[in-house]
């Protein structure tokens, strides 16, 4: 049998991306297809969900095994083929490609083929450019991690360092030695 899954993009409009798979394909071998017509590294903890009809997650796929809810199965990527999870047109899931930020591609499976198959899984339809793999920055969560030096920030590096002059006299040659942790004003 043959899987026809598209996956869209709730951050951009005109992106699209088509697959076709074998039945017995791993979900690793789906998620190296789509790290592959993205342009995206291999290097994040990114995991399949299976959803129901509203959206609302259910039982995960992830890339290493990690310790999994009592409600589902700990599955991995490498050891779970399509076939074992995605059974009618129209089921849908979601794959995780930014962990941190919870960004991901919303998918379905669109068509089932019987009496064809395939080696490996293709992209076989491709809109639009990828969203970027990684979000640098969320304001309402008050993260911000730009990816550029100190001059992106507007700041020079006097700013940034403080002053370049040193004045030995104002440091205290004792150091913090009065200070004690046991000294309930502190907190």
């Amino acid at each position: 049998m043959l899987y026809r899954i598209t996956f869209l993009s709730d951050e951009k409009d005109n992106f699209k991306r088509v697959f076709e798979a074998d039945a017995y394909s791993t979900f690793l071998d789906l998620h190296k297809a789509i790290l592959a017509s993205c342009n995206y590294t291999d290097d994040q903890m990114t995991s399949f969900f299976m959803c129901n009809d509203h959206w609302e997650k259910g039982q995960e796929v992830t890339l290493t095994e990690m310790e999994s809810s009592y409600e589902y199965d700990n599955l991995t990527m490498e050891n779970t083929h399509l076939e074992d999870l995605l059974e009618d047109e129209g089921q849908k899931l979601v794959y995780v490609f930014d962990p941190m930020f919870e960004r991901c591609f919303l998918g379905k499976l669109t068509k089932i083929i019987t009496g064809e198959t395939c080696d490996e899984v293709r992209c076989v339809e491709q809109v639009g450019k990828a969203p970027k793999q990684l979000k640098t920055e969320d304001f309402m969560a008050g993260i911000n991690t730009p990816k550029k030096g100190n001059d992106d920030l507007g700041l020079d590096e006097e700013d940034f360092y403080g002053s370049g002059e040193y004045d030995i006299d104002e440091l205290d040659p004792e150091g913090f030695g009065d200070l004690s942790f046991d000294d309930s004003t502190l907190f």
